[in-house]
């Protein structure tokens, strides 16, 4: 892998990272938007705010993923499926109180969104 090609797989996880990160706190605020049938704006707000950025960051990260060859929408969708899951579970720290054999699965589910990458070759 030449440095240039390691400078644009970097800009990915970054922007990739931001991007799930983002989304995982649209997806965490956006479940508190409603209560008592009555919208709360500073949640949809703050909902609002992490999508926008999320998907801002998702669009970059696709113009680098496609230097590196990741052109398929199936493997970009994947990666940031992947980080968006792992974001909402870490943000809100529900994943470290998971039941072990819960979280040997989702490493599993991680593990297998690595395969069909590396497999896939696209």
């Amino acid at each position: 892998m030449t440095f240039q090609q390691t400078q644009t797989l970097t800009l990915i996880i970054g922007l990739t990272l931001v991007s799930g990160i983002a989304d995982a706190q649209g997806f965490i605020h956006a479940a508190s938007i409603w209560q008592d049938g009555r919208p709360v704006w500073r949640e949809l707000g703050k909902s609002a705010l992490g999508f926008t950025v999320g998907i801002s960051s998702y669009w970059l990260s696709i113009r680098f993923m496609r230097e590196l060859g990741v052109i398929a929408p199936e493997m970009q969708t994947l990666i940031w499926f992947g980080v968006t899951l792992v974001g909402v579970g870490v943000v809100t720290g529900r994943a470290f109180r998971w039941p072990l054999l819960d979280q040997v699965v989702g490493v599993m589910v991680l593990a297998g969104i690595g395969w069909l990458l590396v497999r896939t070759g696209t």
